[in-house]
């Protein structure tokens, strides 16, 4: 059987892509991308897809790179198709950083949809068996665990803004340690400690540092700020008086 994915929908960015392979009555998925904003569309589209009557449905999830507590709504949705079609879904292969918003929304990282879909199952949750010990709730008193779960949540999504954050300064800082390698004869190293140091001296951020550095290797580009310059100097005559005690520059 070969590879098929869902056509994109228009508009839509293509942030997940959604593979499929169906087996007599067995059907793989493979998304590759990100869980983020939109992500449920993509798997609604590609669970529209499936036929009918299937005996099982299982998703790989080894290429999903990112997720956001969208990601969340992903494996409900997931867990309602398995619930609504009596078909048993699993997913595997979870890796990297969607791992770490799986545990602190305190799910199964072997295979988060089997919490998901005992979470959101119908009916009464079971009584302790005959001679077990009675439940105790597991929250702290006047801490309801839906409470806390919104908590968890609330952490996480701090976590993904800080890392959507770092990643998207990565690239400006990585220009600007190429800059000062081409400039100065420095090392990559060298370059890093420069720009951190320029940050530290002049209580500007890195990310503005970077940028200022960069900006100001155009032609014609104006000069990185007067605090900026200066702070890049010092630590460019810092570097330089360690190079010259280790016997280089």
């Amino acid at each position: 059987m070969t590879w098929t994915a869902p056509p994109r929908r228009t508009g839509t960015p293509e942030v997940l892509v959604i593979d499929r392979r169906v087996d007599a009555d067995r059907a793989l998925l493979l998304p590759r991308g990100r869980l983020v904003h939109g992500c449920t569309a993509v798997l609604a589209d590609a669970l529209a897809a499936l036929p009918s009557g299937l005996a099982r449905l299982d998703l790989d999830m080894g290429a999903v790179e990112f997720m956001d507590p969208a990601g969340l709504r992903f494996l409900d949705l997931l867990g309602g198709y398995s619930h609504r079609e009596s078909v048993p879904a699993t997913t595997a292969n979870w890796r990297g950083q969607p791992v770490r918003i799986l545990e602190g929304s305190g799910l199964d990282t072997t295979d988060p949809l089997r919490t998901t879909t005992r979470a959101r199952g119908p009916g009464p949750a079971p009584g302790p068996g005959p001679g077990s010990a009675p439940r105790t709730a597991s929250a702290a008193p006047g801490h309801a665990p839906g409470t806390e779960r919104a908590d968890r949540l609330r952490t996480l999504e701090q976590e993904v803004g800080q890392l959507r954050h770092a990643l998207a300064s990565r690239p400006v800082i990585d220009q600007a340690r190429g800059v000062l390698m081409a400039l100065h004869a420095c090392t990559s190293d060298e370059a890093w400690h420069i720009l951190r140091e320029a940050s530290q001296l002049s209580n500007t951020k890195l990310r503005t540092v970077a940028a200022a550095v960069v900006a100001g290797a155009g032609s014609g580009s104006p000069p990185p700020p007067p605090e900026v310059r200066a702070a890049l100097r010092t630590a460019l005559g810092r570097l330089g008086r360690r190079a010259r005690g280790r016997g280089g520059w």
